[in-house]
């Protein structure tokens, strides 16, 4: 994937299929699953992600609740898990429409008064969609906030 964005980036015409032939000789990883890659891409050459790929999506949904117990269970018990925690954390952002920015947005205007953006699914009668506000979170210092500026 990260390829395709930098073949997309710098107009690289790049053969997925066989940079992934390719990786064969001398690969730490299974000459098996390097056939089903080039498959994949032998199918769609222009395939965005393999987990767009039927072979991909179905292994990575089958496994998915022996790897979230595995994460999890290292969580629990103190064992680091870098690779698959971070796996994980990636499959689970790269599937999911809205991410939770909008918790880093509130604490920023929690410690600067930046401000946030209201979104659809929380507009009200006091707060309209689309609206930026500051909430005084501590009831202290008053409701100024920072203002916005473009440039």
């Amino acid at each position: 994937m990260l390829m395709s964005e930098a073949a997309k980036e710098y107009g690289w015409n790049l053969n997925n299929a066989g940079i992934a032939l390719m990786w064969r000789g001398g690969c730490i990883i299974r000459s098996v699953f390097l056939g089903d890659i080039t498959a994949a891409y032998q199918k769609k050459p222009d395939l965005e992600n393999l987990l767009f790929d039927d072979f991909f999506n179905k292994a990575i949904h089958k496994a998915q609740p022996g790897w979230r117990r595995i994460v999890a269970q290292g969580a629990l018990w103190g064992i680091p898990t870098p690779a698959f925690s971070t796996a994980l954390s990636f499959f689970d952002g790269y599937r999911t429409e809205r991410l939770p920015a909008s918790l880093l947005q509130a604490q920023r205007d929690l410690f600067g008064a930046h401000t946030f953006r209201i979104l659809p699914q929380f507009a009200n009668e006091k707060y309209k969609d689309g609206e930026d506000i500051h909430v005084n979170w501590t009831g202290r210092g008053g409701n100024v906030s920072a203002s916005t500026y473009n440039v």
